[in-house]
């Protein structure tokens, strides 16, 4: 189930003033129009201190079959999920396929989202997939190496961890891979080189955060604090 934020109305932000129920550096605050300035004000609501903050950072678990976008005239967005009080501020830091699941996060500071996605930052990013063929050790080994996926250069080298084989008839492997790049539809391109196919992908964290276990798919929530220092440190 989506997660709902509080409305806060107009009606009710001048009924909370009228009865004193808001206070700006400790006095009562009667007027719905007052101008405050958030980086100095102490502003509190029934004797409780709020905080601002112009940051707003979200962790979405993106489903498959919706584009990663703010708009799209054809597809659903990941957009058509998110339920904040200020959505229209927020954009995707990256791209997941369309149908790909996984961690997707989505912020408002277009600098910190450029650091995440330059190539010169190398910002690793954990996957976990099912491939139709069989991952060998060998592919290991030109996954570490770095992949020709049809570029002026191979990839860089990635970390891939075969988890489990089924042989058979139709041989399927599940495995996690971990790559320090970016570059379009990279993973289903690499394993293409080795002679194989990605079925189901899912992205499981980006830099030093990890999809959130308890987020199901297709919700979203605020970023911890803790959550927050580590993406700027990413």
């Amino acid at each position: 189930m989506q997660r709902k934020y509080p409305q806060r109305s107009k009606k009710m932000a001048e009924s909370r003033s009228k009865t004193g129920g808001v206070t700006v550096n400790g006095a009562p605050v009667l007027k719905p129009e007052t101008k405050i300035d958030p980086e100095k004000d102490v502003v509190a609501l029934q004797g409780k201190q709020l905080f601002y903050s112009s940051f707003v950072g979200l962790m979405f678990h993106k489903p498959a079959g919706c584009v990663t976008a703010t708009q799209d005239r054809c597809q659903k967005t990941v957009m058509d999920y998110i339920d904040h009080p200020r959505k229209k501020d927020v954009f995707p830091v990256g791209r997941l396929d369309l149908d790909t699941e996984g961690l997707l996060f989505l912020i408002n500071d277009g600098d910190l989202s450029h650091r995440m996605l330059s190539p010169r930052h190398h910002v690793p990013k954990t996957y976990e997939a099912q491939i139709a063929g069989e991952v060998t050790k060998e592919d290991v080994q030109a996954f570490e190496e770095g992949v020709d996926i049809g570029e002026k250069k191979k990839t860089l080298p990635a970390q891939l961890e075969i988890l489990e084989v089924n042989a058979g008839e139709t041989p399927t492997s599940q495995i996690r891979l971990t790559i320090c790049e970016g570059k379009f539809h990279q993973v289903k391109r690499m394993f293409e080189a080795v002679g194989v196919t990605v079925v189901y992908l899912k992205r499981l964290s980006m830099g030093s955060l990890k999809l959130d276990e308890t987020l199901a798919t297709g919700d979203s929530r605020a970023l911890t604090q803790e959550e927050l220092e580590c993406l700027k440190e990413s």
